[in-house]
């Protein structure tokens, strides 16, 4: 419910401040005083564009900013998507900038003009003559009918199950395309896995083959090495194991002369010692080395197929070969594996088609169900609209395609006129017509869900004023379940408001404004009466204003 609005620096209007409340609300006042400019302004906080031209005063920034109670809306998962402060009584800010940018604000978080239209089409259904596309959208007609048969939950039960079956349907696609492109990669893929379990990897095997290698390849060299090292310490006459013997025997004579020489004799001994060790570890490694050609050529082509990989794979060691063959083993498992999980996802496809199927049939009953009901209500009611003539024909067939909103196909025909062609609405029916008709599934709509504030717009213009009479009993009859604004020339419609404002303007220093003011009950039969039969007031006029009003 619009509870307020504030609007500064915006077309003709200064500085507006209005309070609303619930009801039905009328506002009135002459051709040009500027009613369509508080719906401009009132359209900002709704998330329409914003015109530069609409500033007031060019230097100035204009702020439109509205309060609405929507705590019987259920927006609080729309404020927890959008990363919103919810509040029962929310503000809606709007600014335009004399640099032309504009920003939006609610409860003082910013957003989108994207997010504050969705919120607007929530909160304020604005309803003109011009605005009556919505009565051809088969969505729409639909949404009428779905709200006769009470098909909400039934709805939202087949929405849930839809997004299943959509999810599963792309999860289907996906392994099917996967298939059809994998299957002709599935042999080089395998081959190349086939290469990389053959070659039997593991972490560190190339520095192990390399070393193996090396060894291998200089065993020649290493045993002659070896050897000539034992022949050093070894020799009958130039051996160094001889000469520290030699050595050994002279400073352990000196040992007895004190303890310095018993200290080098210590010494001595220890490098014999050393030099000794030294001498059997030669020994030892010499017939530990193998000359073996058959071997060092297994250990040269298992390091070339290392090499070899790594170069075809554009990889630099053995860990990023163990990734690609991992790689590879999902790649060439899922191929393998595929028609079971296509076979898998194709019978639950086939089970959320059968439910879906069976949610559609019963969608479907209930809206044949309420057709008849509802041709009824829109030709009982169209008649007191001075549409005596006026007929539907409703129809529902079963679609190709699972659709948001079921599986029905709609036709909603209308022939205003006995012996005139059934046709769709947007083609054979007139502008004051399409108001009437869209006037009429409102009301009925109002029976059945919790619509948003509703502003009719001038939608009584050019009927006459017994009709113009029953509009305004409709849309107060409305108004017993949620808001209801109508901006109105016809007095008979002006007297059915729970509360009346006036736009009008006035002149100071040269200067238009814009103003809107509400009337008490004495200034609400001036009004009608002007609206009667002009500024000259007559008795008459003041008599049937009355009239109106009681």
């Amino acid at each position: 419910m619009l509870t307020s609005i504030v609007i500064k620096n915006y077309a003709l209007i200064d500085h507006l401040d209005v309070s609303f409340t619930d009801g039905f609300t009328v506002i009135t006042g002459e051709t040009g005083a500027g009613k369509s400019i508080l719906l401009g302004g009132l359209s900002l906080v709704l998330g329409k564009r914003a015109d530069l031209s609409s500033l007031r005063v060019k230097e100035q920034k204009c702020i439109v900013e509205s309060e609405f109670e929507i705590g019987k809306y259920k927006l609080q998962p729309f404020f927890n998507e959008n990363d919103l402060d919810y509040e029962s009584s929310t503000i809606i800010r709007r600014e335009i900038l004399p640099s032309g940018k504009s920003r939006a604000f609610v409860n003082d978080s910013p957003v989108t003009l994207a997010v504050l239209s969705q919120l607007g089409d929530r909160l304020i259904d604005v309803h003109s003559q011009h605005q009556t596309l919505q009565l051809a959208d088969n969505d729409f007609q639909l949404k009428v009918i779905d709200a006769l048969a009470n098909n909400g939950e039934r709805l939202a039960d087949y929405n849930e199950k839809l997004i299943n079956y959509r999810v599963t349907s792309s999860a289907l696609e996906q392994l099917l395309d996967f298939q059809q492109n994998a299957t002709k990669e599935h042999d080089y893929n395998s081959f190349l896995l086939k290469e990389l379990e053959e070659a039997s990897l593991t972490l560190g095997m190339q520095e192990e083959l390399e070393a193996q290698y090396d060894l291998l390849n200089n065993s020649e060299t290493i045993m002659e090495l070896l050897s000539k090292g034992h022949q050093i310490l070894n020799d009958e006459q130039m051996g160094a194991l001889g000469t520290l013997t030699e050595l050994k025997q002279v400073v352990s004579r000196l040992a007895s002369f004190g303890s310095t020489y018993e200290a080098l004799h210590d010494r001595v001994k220890s490098v014999f010692i050393e030099m000794d060790d030294i001498s059997a570890e030669l020994g030892l490694l010499q017939d530990k080395v193998t000359i073996n050609p058959q071997l060092l050529e297994e250990v040269n082509t298992k390091l070339q197929l290392l090499y070899d990989l790594q170069k075809k794979h554009k990889v630099q060691d053995i860990g990023a070969l163990l990734s690609i063959k991992e790689e590879l083993e999902t790649t060439v498992g899922k191929v393998e594996n595929i028609e079971v999980d296509i076979t898998e996802k194709e019978n639950e496809l086939a089970i959320l088609r059968q439910e879906l199927e069976a949610m559609s049939n019963i969608l479907r009953s209930k809206r044949k169900s309420v057709i008849p009901e509802l041709k009824q209500e829109l030709e009982e009611t169209l008649a007191t609209l001075g549409m005596p003539n006026a007929s539907f024909k409703i129809e529902l067939s079963p679609a190709d395609t699972f659709k948001r909103n079921g599986k029905d196909d709609l036709s909603f025909l209308f022939s205003a006129n006995k012996g005139t062609a059934f046709g769709e609405l947007k083609k054979v029916a007139s502008g004051g017509e399409l108001s009437r008709i869209m006037l009429t599934i409102k009301s009925i709509l109002a029976k059945y869900e919790q619509l948003p504030t509703m502003m009719f717009d001038e939608i009584d213009t050019g009927v006459s004023g017994e009709i113009s009479n029953r509009m305004g009993d409709i849309m107060a009859d409305m108004s017993n379940s949620m808001q209801i604004f109508s901006i109105t020339h016809l007095p008979q419609v002006a007297s059915k408001g729970d509360h009346h404002f006036k736009v009008y303007k006035e002149d100071h220093e040269n200067i238009t404004n814009t103003k809107m003011k509400p009337l008490s009950q004495e200034e609400r039969v001036v009004e009608l009466a002007e609206m009667l039969g002009g500024k000259a007031l007559s008795d008459s006029a003041i008599a049937h204003a009355k009239q109106l009003l009681n």
